[in-house]
């Protein structure tokens, strides 16, 4: 017998037939391991290519590949086509992702609900992440009525940074994030939901307050008061200056929404604000104007990380935020920058 074969018994004839160790491998790879091929699917569904699939598996691309051969010749089925941009999934492909993704999901999830089961009384707990203007002036409302519906769910909301929100994100250590996003990493999915304008305040007797139309160029002479240069209003706001060639002034650069109206509020400085955080008794004590034709609408939603399996708890959030938001595969796809 030649090198790099191996010996199989022929059915037909009880004999000894030669054949190639590199068909044998091929044939049996993964064969028995229906799960693995299912989860390699899966992942490669939800992730849109093969490469990131393998890196959320930890597993090598040709593994992976391997699996999914392996699946495709038991099933007699083809179930992802390459094209130019991504992977996409055949009819057959649908029928199947339909049918595993809750298969994957619950075996992934099995632990979690396996301590549930025989714990009786243990503590179901939500881990969201979520900056200050969110905590402050997004969630109250979805909050309380979370707490009203699921009152054994422990809830827990992390005050941090976008930066530090998809750190935990990528470790687990958040179930999901509520917030605004501009740049979205491609291992992140993002649902805007909420969308607020961008506002100029100023108190009742500045110059401008009763101004019909404000540009930039009346804003210049002014100083204001804006947040901390790492978050992003800071950054919105410089670069709309910048590209439109007017020159500003920052008077004081304070961090909190709450701090920034009173300041103004006092006649220390005029602000560029996210309209999310505007509520009616501001619009008493402030002249509130809409920049919108100067600035992006700021856009809040739901921050997940790509291929996490999303605990009842963090299902039941999404959908008080918006129901049928996970109906769809759309958050599953590659990230995308939006404003």
């Amino acid at each position: 017998m030649k090198k790099n074969q191996v010996k199989v018994r022929s059915k037909a004839s009880f004999r000894d037939v030669s054949v190639p160790t590199t068909a044998v491998a091929e044939r049996f790879y993964y064969k028995g391991n229906r799960l693995k091929q299912l989860r390699a699917f899966v992942y490669i569904a939800r992730l849109g290519s093969l490469s990131r699939a393998a890196e959320a598996l930890f597993l090598s691309q040709p593994s992976v590949s391997l699996q999914l051969k392996a699946l495709e010749r038991e099933l007699d089925a083809l179930l992802l086509e390459r094209t130019r941009r991504r992977i996409t999934l055949t009819d057959a492909g649908e029928a199947l992702y339909a049918m595993a993704r809750p298969l994957v999901e619950g075996f992934e999830a099995l632990d979690v609900a396996f301590r549930d089961k025989t714990q009786g009384a243990r503590v179901k707990r939500l881990t969201i992440a979520a900056g200050s203007s969110t905590i402050q002036y997004l969630l109250p409302d979805l909050v309380k009525t979370y707490r009203e519906r699921y009152p054994d769910v422990h809830l827990a909301l992390s005050n941090v940074t976008n930066r530090d929100g998809i750190d935990l994100l990528r470790n687990d250590e958040v179930d999901i994030a509520v917030g605004s996003m501009i740049d979205v990493p491609h291992d992140i999915a993002w649902a805007p939901v909420y969308h607020y304008d961008p506002m100029l305040i100023m108190p009742p007797d500045h110059p401008l307050a009763n101004r019909s139309e404000i540009r930039l160029e009346d804003i210049a002479p002014y100083g204001l008061i804006l947040p901390p240069k790492r978050l992003t209003t800071y950054k919105l706001v410089d670069m709309v200056f910048q590209q439109r060639h007017v020159p500003y002034t920052v008077a004081i650069e304070v961090g909190g929404w709450d701090v920034i109206k009173q300041y103004v509020a006092m006649g220390l400085g005029i602000s560029i604000v996210t309209g999310i955080c505007i509520t009616p008794s501001d619009r008493e004590r402030l002249a509130v104007h809409n920049l919108r034709s100067y600035l992006p609408q700021r856009s809040y939603g739901v921050v997940m990380r790509k291929g996490r399996f999303l605990s009842p708890q963090a299902r039941a959030f999404i959908d008080l935020i918006k129901p049928g938001l996970l109906t769809h595969r759309d958050y599953d796809d590659s990230g995308h920058s939006e404003r």
